[in-house]
């Protein structure tokens, strides 16, 4: 039986990467930021975890490209919930240092509409991320 109403229902996401060490460099360092830890490390692949939940980066021998593309049907991007405006600054100002592209920086932090206060980045393989307050 599955789980209840009300109780976790999300495992795990997992992410192809054609870059392993190169994507583990942006997204252990967000990961981090955000409260996630190492879970597993193996020859093809890395996770963080967060509670239940945990995301997985593996390249993979049956990846069929090295760029991912967020506008084709599939995952678009990870969004993350972020405790405060001023959290989602101080990501967006160290964001560069660490491997991601602030997308919509004409429209930033409002991209997502003018109730919204958000930073979308993306890094250097075509992988979106959402912070969100």
């Amino acid at each position: 039986m599955g789980p209840g109403r009300g109780e976790l229902m999300l495992h795990h996401v997992e992410l192809w990467v054609p870059d392993l060490e190169g994507s583990s460099g942006p997204w252990g360092w967000l990961l981090t930021e955000l409260g996630w830890t190492i879970f597993q490390d193996w020859p093809g692949g890395r996770s963080w975890k967060h509670g239940e939940v945990y995301l997985v980066l593996e390249q993979s021998p049956a990846l069929s490209g090295d760029v991912h593309d967020r506008l084709a049907p599939g995952l678009n991007h990870v969004a993350f919930a972020v405790g405060s405006q001023d959290e989602v600054d101080r990501l967006t100002r160290e964001a560069p240092e660490h491997g991601w592209s602030l997308l919509f920086a004409d429209r930033h932090p409002h991209a997502g509409g003018p109730e919204s206060y958000a930073a979308y980045f993306e890094d250097n393989w075509g992988y979106e991320v959402e912070l969100q307050v």
